[in-house]
């Protein structure tokens, strides 16, 4: 009778623990997935794409007119103006369906795990899988904490509104109310279910290059270090041609609309308040969110894949300090290799909220192949040659997003909406 050993069984429980991991992320996956269509994004087929276009026609445009319509109250124009809840909605709806145009494409040409290069041939490790679990459960808590926080809001307007509003039939102007809401929450759903996608996707991308510096400790021959660059330098380029034209349409139309938010609010000549224009104020912040979670996105990226050229320098510039150290105390081992007497490391700057200061301490090996003759050197400037003149990061038709670029758009954004909140959160009734 054969008998078990400890390694025989400490195998089978890593098994089984790998087995669980790939099933919970195969649910997570399928859930994303199930959460996309529900919404209209996974337009696979020609009868899922009409039914997805109808719904948001009906949800996102009429439901919606017609609440503004039968909201109408004679003699309210200190409480309501309807051009305005007109000029809201356009700008809202266009926002929401530019996302699922841009989305529901790249969904039925990639499918979503391609599309997350997460499938079994694009980016589908083991020690990955966790950290894809974590970031899917990410995306979901960022759409919700922004879609209830903006609700609350929107709630508040709502039902200051009716209560301020003179209305003959109080039922037809709850039903109203509430048909607002459902059509305002499913818009809102869908502009920013589009923009946190493409975060998670960045956010999933950003895992391997962290996991890039960790690949430098181990004992590989300087092309599999170039393979690997190479592949995610092709991932960067997938990604940025899959979703510019997104991002570049959402910022000119969130932009456009806040420009127009202000010109409405500050050429009126009549009352401007929370009651009649507080929607210019919820729809500026759930724009300012969707716009800062894609340049979030294409900032980490960015800002990782031109921080592996300091990385590989770096690295570069202690091997052959090893090296020499090494060489001149006249110590080898049996196999004629070379050590360093003293171990060396060096810092990363990796943060996920101001991409700059966390520090991750990094050991380096000293692998005869790569320190113990001149050939290792030229290889080493050789890659450090490669990885700094090939440093990607994010485009947009050519345009590279680095930090900069981030910064100059996002506090142009942020003056628009600190310009529209000072018009609208007032509550003047005179």
């Amino acid at each position: 009778m054969a008998t078990r050993t400890p390694n025989d069984s400490s195998t089978q429980i890593s098994l089984i623990q790998e087995e669980d991991e790939h099933t919970e992320l195969d649910r997570s996956l399928r859930g994303l997935e199930l959460f996309l269509s529900l919404f209209g994004f996974c337009q696979f087929s020609v009868l899922t794409t009409i039914l997805a276009w109808i719904a948001f026609a009906l949800i996102g445009v009429v439901i919606p007119v017609l609440a503004i319509v039968y909201s109408v109250c004679s003699d309210c124009q200190k409480f309501q103006i309807r051009f305005f809840e007109l000029e809201i909605l356009s700008s809202q709806a266009i926002v929401a369906a530019i996302s699922l145009l841009c989305i529901s494409h790249n969904i039925r040409k990639y499918g979503v795990r391609k599309l997350l290069f997460v499938d079994r041939y694009h980016g589908h490790m083991i020690q990955f899988r966790k950290q894809y679990i974590e970031k899917i459960h990410a995306f979901y808590r960022k759409v919700a904490v922004w879609v209830v926080v903006c609700f609350l809001l929107k709630t508040a307007r709502e039902v200051t509104r009716v209560i301020y509003l003179h209305h003959d039939s109080w039922w037809q102007a709850v039903v109203v109310m509430v048909a607002s809401l459902v059509c305002w929450t499913y818009l809102t759903i869908v502009f920013l279910s589009g923009t946190a996608l493409l975060n998670l996707v960045g956010n999933l991308q950003v895992i391997h290059f962290e996991n890039y510096g960790k690949l430098l400790e181990r004992d590989l021959d300087v092309s599999e270090y170039i393979e690997e660059h190479m592949r995610l330098t092709y991932y960067i380029s997938k990604i940025s041609h899959r979703f510019r034209v997104f991002a570049l349409l959402e910022f000119l139309i969130v932009t456009a609309s806040q420009f127009a938010a202000l010109l409405q609010t500050t050429g009126n000549q009549g009352i401007i308040n929370f009651i009649n224009a507080g929607d210019f104020a919820v729809l500026t912040i759930v724009q300012l969110v969707g716009i800062v979670l894609c340049l979030n996105a294409a900032a980490k990226i960015s800002h990782r894949a031109q921080g592996i050229g300091s990385v590989v320098s770096r690295w570069h510039a202690l091997a052959t300090c090893n090296s020499n150290e090494a060489s001149q105390s006249g110590h080898s081992n049996s196999g004629g290799n070379l050590e360093a007497t003293n171990p060396v490391g060096f810092s990363m700057n990796y943060s996920e909220s101001d991409l700059e200061s966390t520090d991750y301490y990094m050991p380096i090996s000293t692998n005869a192949q790569l320190t113990s003759n001149m050939s290792s050197y030229h290889k080493r400037q050789a890659f450090v040659t490669y990885v700094q003149s090939n440093g990607g990061g994010f485009t947009v038709f050519g345009w590279m997003v680095d930090r900069m670029l981030i910064n100059t758009i996002f506090f142009i954004e942020l003056s628009l909406v600190f310009f529209v909140l000072g018009k609208t959160i007032t509550v003047t009734t005179r």
